[in-house]
């Protein structure tokens, strides 16, 4: 679990780059209605939490070097008894001080009184400018109050700029605690496809294998990083598959990609196994075209390699295999010069992962693909899909194969978090046919 001293670590880094007389303002997530009078289970903004470790709506927070109240400021509910009766525990104004260690909060019904006050003097104030309509017209109302003002000396603010791309270049690194809730995170999930590779037999339907799922993540006091997708047979070519709703039937692939969060952070894993736990041997040879390009992929996975280079090496082993195997033809220069795997494999090869399953970073500054540094961390995720609707030859159709675990970029190489879900033909299959 990170602790308030990571937090304010952050808060204090942040305020540096944002340089001198400049304020931060951060809005939390509200609340949302679910139906009548029923919310859906709330969960902060991921941006709010890296800063503050606050899970509770109605929150803005302050980073305000230099004020009378300290730097690090916050807005939120104060604690009511009554509400904590019917939904529990509140950290209110006094909990966010003593707990999380802020130097001052103050009930949101304060704001729209005191933030004038605060930003008054400051030559920038840095928000998320452009990514909440709402908020940015309450920038603007405490700006016009700032102005109503012009008899006090201090001088109205001049700079609005974006606080985003700060947060989300620093989020894009990950502490030594940070890897630890992701690992817990993995591990979790690496728990639950082994359940619903144990559980699974034809005649049995893809939510039975979402309940396993379920199962094995709630007793672990977890819950989805994303809707789980569940795709037997011609599903598990709809790369977005989320209805889960169908049976199983005998000679099947079923393609899972399911994920934990813990601690707010998230994993993302994705295999694929025979329905009947016994590949034929059009599914191995299939399969194994995958996972090698898989392995190609993760061992690019290097401190200096650019973003790109996975999805280079996975394409490449991809197309080779496709060729192989007669489902593409042609040269291998040409398969990949005219792209012709794309009909097979449309996706990238991965994408950044944090507090959230697609998580922040820039992929390409000024055009170029960034380069990757340590405690970088990433999906790698090749896959192949021959839908009913390709010109692949029709033994082929209805299998669809995707590969995905969760790598962390170290000095030393490649370091696979999710490495605890079995994913070679011989463990799958093993693991499947325990008695």
């Amino acid at each position: 679990m990170i602790k308030p001293q990571e937090f304010k670590k952050r808060r204090t880094q942040l305020m540096k780059i944002a340089g001198e007389n400049s304020i931060i303002i951060l809005n939390g997530r509200a609340e949302y209605l679910r139906n009548g009078d029923v919310h859906y289970g709330y969960r902060q903004d991921s941006d709010l939490y890296y800063l503050s470790g606050f899970n509770e709506p109605d929150a803005v927070l302050v980073l305000c070097p230099g004020s009378e109240f300290g730097d690090h400021l916050m807005f939120c509910r104060e604690a009511d008894p009554l509400k904590i009766i019917w939904d529990g525990p509140m950290l209110g104004t006094k909990g966010v001080e003593d707990d999380l260690g802020f130097d001052a909060a103050f009930d949101i019904k304060q704001i729209d009184q005191m933030m004038p006050q605060l930003m008054q003097g400051r030559e920038k104030i840095m928000f998320k400018l452009g990514e909440d309509a709402a908020f940015d017209q309450k920038i603007s109302q405490w700006m016009k109050s700032i102005e109503s003002r012009k008899w006090h000396k201090s001088p109205v603010p001049e700079e609005l700029m974006s606080i985003s791309h700060a947060i989300h270049d620093m989020r894009l690194y990950k502490s030594n605690e940070e890897i630890k809730c992701m690992k817990k995170s993995a591990d979790l999930a690496s728990r639950a496809h082994i359940r619903m590779m144990q559980a699974c037999q034809p005649g049995k339907h893809e939510y039975d294998l979402q309940a396993e799922f379920m199962h094995e993540l709630v007793k672990n006091q977890s819950h989805p990083s994303y809707p789980p997708i569940i795709g037997s047979g011609d599903n598990a070519c709809i790369l977005h598959y989320i209805n889960n709703n169908q049976a199983i039937k005998d000679g099947d692939m079923v393609l899972i990609d399911a994920g934990a969060e813990y601690d707010f952070y998230a994993s993302d894993i994705t295999r694929t196994f025979p329905a009947n736990g016994k590949f034929s041997a059009r599914q191995k040879d299939l399969y194994q075209v995958v996972l090698q390009s898989q392995y190609d992929a993760i061992e690019q996975v290097q401190v200096g390699k650019h973003w790109h280079a996975p999805h280079d090496a996975a394409v490449k082993t991809l197309s080779q295999g496709l060729l192989d195997l007669k489902i593409l033809k042609g040269s291998l220069d040409q398969v990949l010069e005219e792209r012709l795997y794309a009909q097979y494999y449309m996706h990238m090869t991965g994408h950044w992962l944090g507090l959230d399953v697609h998580d922040c970073g820039d992929y390409r500054v000024d055009d170029l693909w960034i380069e990757l540094e340590e405690n970088m961390v990433l999906t790698v995720e090749p896959g192949v899909y021959i839908g009913q609707n390709t010109k692949a030859p029709d033994a082929w159709k209805g299998i669809g194969i995707r590969i995905e675990d969760d790598i962390q970029v170290t000095k030393k190489g490649p370091k696979i978090l999710s490495e605890n879900a079995p994913k070679t033909i011989e463990e799958i299959e093993a693991i499947m046919n325990q008695l």
